[in-house]
């Protein structure tokens, strides 16, 4: 019997094709078996056709064997007229001059499953006959013992031997898995199931907590772990593994799990939304604190007072802009009340529901513009303990009052003007761009145009803010509201002081209406408080107020004694400290040290006077609330 005889004859199926020419040279039995042909059909037929289904594969294998010399694959597709079925291929090339011949054996990939399986098995029933039908009567008789259980569970429960070989699943564990228990019985469980972690890394079975019960006889519990479904996806687990004695010996294991992917699914939906509310917790605290310092500062005024024109046209304007997001640019003397307008426009707005969040410009030091204004995380700075929340993060969604925007220093204006243009900023010391909803509002005293025109301030930051310009008259422009103002200030005043509502004769309120306020509203303010705190009956009476002067304190000699001067009690004294104080803020809008302070004019030392207003419980700018229009008759 020759070679080219033994090759037809060969067990498994063979052929030899020429790589060149796409045909097949020749074939054996079994081949022609394969592919129910004839060996006349199948010489000299085209390769490409034979393996038409997974044609690409061919080639790429084919390269392979011509670069390598061998290889194997298990992915190669032919048609037999019924279906496609998957081979396993082993193959080598050989070069005869200049030809390429290319030797393939082949069988079915589902026949040589079987058979491993077969195999396998009996291999393990060779090793361990006795035992195995020990551990298998053991299996039987819990499965036995224990069926209506089982089959009633809604957790999964599988018994494994101590090889990792699956002996009992019950229904539960079938529907989770999407196996069968005829696809995982006799298989081992953990390859089957337990292969990968969550990441997709190998799990080993040496590190597996079902199979240590094999080895520590102990119950391990495991409440954070993955399975994998038959389809390939992840199940998110939980399960115990309980160690199975038989005379002594561990002779497996079972294991109860249960699907937990709707509950971690819950349980991140619970963090996230606990983030967000702590979040929330944390914005509401700040801006709580805020309004809180807003209280404190008396800015409890809700309408604006006054039946002037002027008072009337600023009424429009509010009513005008209000309703939209138009930076307004209010600008006035101060103490007119610019931040009553900017509440009144803020009350008046969609945004009303959020925040009005105040900035006083004038009184951030450089260094510290950028961290008030977007904030800062911890460690940005030499003092930065912890995350900050800047002004324009804590308006978002509400309104962004700039007070004293002519105070800004001109390098500081541009780092303003983009976080104006394109509302979005970095915190100090992070990367991460933040993204905000503010409505700008911004208030000066000073003439901003000239400003611009003498180089101290931006122009482009000057024409982004005057939208809607507002101007927030002075009160010797509108004498006709000192009345309504007085009276409201009065009944403020008394009601401070503990005193029944005192009473003003027409003579005092032409006084008041003569002269002409440089200080503005917060001047008249302060003069109101100041005469109810000093006068004993039940009329106020202005006496050393003239026109064109600052008022002074009325001179009366202590009873008793006509002739001797003046002495004031330690109470008045501090009352005169208080109200001279409040004066000389009043005069400097609210700025207490260099050129123009409140320190200067009073002639003492900056921290001196800080001491004082805090001792006092004194506003260091004490802007007067003019709220919304209130009619009168």
């Amino acid at each position: 019997m020759n070679s080219h005889l033994y090759f037809r004859q060969a067990a498994t199926a063979q052929i030899v094709l020429d790589p060149l020419t796409d045909r097949i040279i020749c074939a054996n039995q079994e081949a022609c078996r394969l592919w129910r042909r004839d060996i006349t059909q199948l010489e000299g037929q085209r390769a490409s056709e034979l393996f038409a289904p997974n044609f690409p594969g061919l080639v790429v294998f084919s390269q392979e064997l011509l670069e390598k010399g061998r290889g194997w694959c298990d992915h190669l597709l032919i048609n037999t007229g019924d279906s496609d079925l998957r081979l396993e291929v082993a193959g080598r090339s050989n070069r005869a001059g200049d030809d390429w011949h290319l030797f393939l054996s082949m069988q079915v990939a589902d026949e040589m499953n079987d058979e491993r399986h077969h195999s396998a098995a009996q291999r393990h029933y060779l090793s361990g006959i006795g035992h195995w039908n020990r551990v298998s009567q053991v299996f039987q008789e819990f499965e036995r013992e224990n069926q209506l259980l089982l089959d009633a569970a809604g957790e999964g429960i599988y018994g494994v031997d101590a090889d990792g070989i699956t002996t009992f699943v019950n229904p539960a564990a079938q529907r989770i898995l999407g196996y069968s228990a005829e696809e995982l019985a006799g298989r081992n469980m953990h390859s089957m199931v337990h292969y990968h972690h969550a990441d997709g890394s190998h799990y080993s079975a040496h590190q597996c907590p079902i199979f240590a019960a094999f080895k520590d006889g102990t119950v391990h519990e495991v409440d954070d772990d993955v399975f994998w479904h038959k389809d390939g996806t992840p199940i998110d687990v939980e399960y115990t593994s309980t160690p199975i004695r038989d005379n002594g010996f561990i002779v497996g294991a079972v294991v109860i799990f249960r699907d937990v992917s709707q509950k971690k699914a819950d349980r991140r939906k619970l963090l996230e939304t606990m983030a967000e509310v702590q979040q929330l917790k944390h914005r509401l605290e700040l801006e709580n604190a805020y309004l809180q310092e807003e209280i404190k500062a008396e800015y409890n005024y809700r309408h604006i007072v006054g039946r002037s024109a002027a008072v009337q046209q600023i009424v429009q304007q509010i009513q005008l802009v209000a309703p939209s997001d138009a930076t307004v640019l209010i600008h006035g003397e101060s103490g007119t009340g610019k931040e009553l307008i900017a509440r009144a426009i803020h009350d008046h707005s969609p945004r009303s529901h959020r925040s009005l969040i105040r900035v006083n410009c004038a009184a951030i030091p450089a260094e510290l513009f950028e961290s008030e204004f977007f904030g800062h995380s911890k460690g940005a700075f030499t003092g930065a303990h912890g995350d900050r929340t800047g002004r324009f993060e804590l308006a978002d969604g509400g309104t962004l009052f700039l007070d004293e925007v002519g105070e800004i220093p001109l390098h500081l204006q541009g780092k303003l003007l983009r976080v104006l243009q394109e509302q979005q900023f970095e915190r100090v010391g992070e990367g991460r761009t933040r993204h905000v909803d503010v409505r700008i509002l911004a208030a000066t005293n000073k003439d901003l145009k000239s400003m611009v025109e003498a180089g101290q301030f931006r122009e482009d930051l000057y024409y982004r803010l005057n939208v809607f310009p507002v101007e927030s008259v002075p009160l010797r422009k509108r004498l006709e509201d000192i009345p309504l103002l007085t009276q409201h200030f009065l009944q403020k005043a008394c009601t401070r002081a503990n005193k029944a509502l005192l009473k003003i004769p027409l003579t005092e309120m032409e006084k008041l209406q003569q002269y002409h306020w440089p200080g503005n509203i917060r001047e008249l303010e302060n003069v109101i408080e100041r005469q109810v705190i000093l006068t004993k009956g039940g009329t106020l009476r202005f006496d050393n107020l003239n026109p064109g002067h600052l008022p002074v304190l009325p001179e009366a000699a202590p009873p008793n004694c006509p002739h001797q001067e003046e002495v004031l009690t330690e109470a008045q004294l501090v009352e005169l400290d208080k109200s001279n104080i409040r004066r000389a803020l009043a005069l400097c809008g609210g700025k207490i040290s260099g050129s123009g302070g409140a320190a200067e004019l009073l002639g003492i030392k900056p921290t001196t006077l800080a001491s004082r207003v805090k001792k006092y419980n004194l506003q260091s700018n004490p802007v007067q609330h003019l709220p919304d229009h209130r009619a009168h008759a």
